[in-house]
């Protein structure tokens, strides 16, 4: 047993595969989640989108149930069973009733070990992507999102679609399928999580009858890493007649996950565009009215990050909007963060923290991510008192180490009609 802190435990099967639960006694729900080591990242050009392709095949049928024996049974209890792919992990998940818990995950299980591929459902399913990509280029939101991702990370990995392109999921067969599947869906390469009503016992119980004979991965497969990216400062513009607004997203490298700066990043991004009080929202579109929708994020990978700015303009304001959202950032590196300030963002960073681990799921899920990026548990309290610890001078430091002209990136689309984002545009 590697970890016991108090509900939190976890153990590592001999195969490699890593079990971490919670247990939530107060609760009449479980949640479980398969998450694999994998992803967009993890795949070559000619593979993109393969593993997302995976994760849907994965429901369509095994030798024991057919795509609609797994819906009914998990209907049948109220369950639900959800999956999702991202750049660094899949996962397959359910939240069921606790004594529901043994039926559910078994399905579940059942889904990730021994899936069929049938070839009528892989040319079936094919379609349904294909129309998932394009709903993508109809959605202008998703589109500037992705066209800033691949201008940034260029040509590396990360800056692929994780759906993959119309041409590489055209071109997906059976073969292709098993090999990535027998490859990246290894024992060493998932990490099983649960949070809610049950016992560390309970679910050990569960896993390594089903898991613990699995062979781990062969260690060519085992110790492949791709390099990390080196971000690109570009500018994207790409005209859509058809679309009403313009829609920008502008953004900066930003630091790892597993990088301590990390709560900082968190602070900083809270103030400049995560909420109704940030700069982002009340000078930009409660004071000029530039702007419907406005907002900052951020992603963090292992041994990457970015902070993007979003909005959504006319085109008559674009280059106004563009101007404030510089002017914000000027501000920050030249004038900082107040007191007050800061305060108030570490208080709502305190509450989202606690209020987004009320449920099991949510539990589940950041179990899952801390194990897979860190190895061990890192209390809600442990990571407030990180964000606590964030001073004003670290904020302007990162601010100024991050706002660089020769380090911002852009994507612009809409009904550009000729207008076309400058560097000059970008000078913070």
């Amino acid at each position: 047993m590697a970890v016991d802190n108090r509900r939190v435990q976890q153990t590592t099967l001999s195969n490699g595969l890593v079990i971490v639960t919670e247990t939530m006694p107060h609760v009449r729900s479980v949640s479980a989640g398969i998450w694999i080591r994998t992803g967009s990242r993890c795949e070559t050009p000619e593979l993109s989108g393969i593993s997302h392709f995976i994760e849907h095949m994965v429901f369509k049928g095994t030798s024991r149930r057919t795509a609609e024996a797994i819906a009914r049974e998990v209907d049948s209890v109220g369950g639900m069973v959800d999956a999702f792919t991202a750049k660094e992990m899949v996962c397959f998940n359910t939240r069921v009733l606790d004594e529901h818990l043994e039926a559910v995950f078994d399905v579940l299980a059942d889904m990730v070990l021994d899936p069929l591929f049938p070839e009528d459902e892989i040319a079936r399913e094919r379609s349904v992507i294909l129309e998932e990509i394009r709903m993508v280029e109809d959605n202008p939101e998703d589109l500037v999102h992705e066209m800033f991702s691949q201008n940034l990370w260029g040509h590396h990995p990360l800056g692929r679609p994780i759906l993959g392109t119309s041409q590489t999921v055209g071109s997906f067969d059976r073969a292709a399928i098993d090999s990535v599947f027998c490859r990246r869906y290894a024992p060493d390469n998932i990490v099983i999580t649960a949070a809610g009503n049950t016992s560390h016992q309970q679910i050990l119980d569960l896993v390594a009858p089903r898991f613990g004979n699995r062979k781990p991965a062969a260690p060519a497969v085992a110790a492949r890493a791709e390099a990390p990216p080196v971000p690109l400062a570009e500018l994207a513009s790409r005209s859509k007649r058809e679309l009403e607004q313009v829609h920008i997203c502008i953004g900066v490298p930003a630091c790892s996950i597993a990088d301590p700066r990390r709560y900082a990043v968190s602070v900083l991004n809270n103030l400049l565009g995560s909420g109704m009080s940030s700069r982002l929202f009340q000078n930009i579109r409660e004071k000029q009215g530039l702007a419907y929708a406005i907002f900052s994020d951020t992603n963090h990978y292992r041994d990457a990050g970015m902070l993007t700015i979003y909005a959504g303009t006319s085109l008559e304001t674009a280059e106004r909007l563009i101007n404030s959202v510089t002017k914000e950032l000027r501000d920050l590196k030249e004038n900082g963060v107040t007191a007050e300030e800061l305060r108030r963002c570490k208080a709502n960073l305190k509450g989202g923290t606690l209020l987004s681990l009320e449920s099991t799921g949510s539990r589940m899920s950041d179990l899952a991510r801390q194990f897979l990026y860190f190895g061990r548990y890192t209390s809600p309290e442990e990571r407030i008192a990180a964000m606590e610890a964030v001073t004003a001078d670290e904020i302007q430091q990162l601010a100024r180490e991050m706002f660089q002209p020769s380090r911002t990136a852009a994507a612009i689309l809409g009904n550009l009609n000729g207008f076309q984002l400058q560097a000059a545009h970008l000078a913070c």
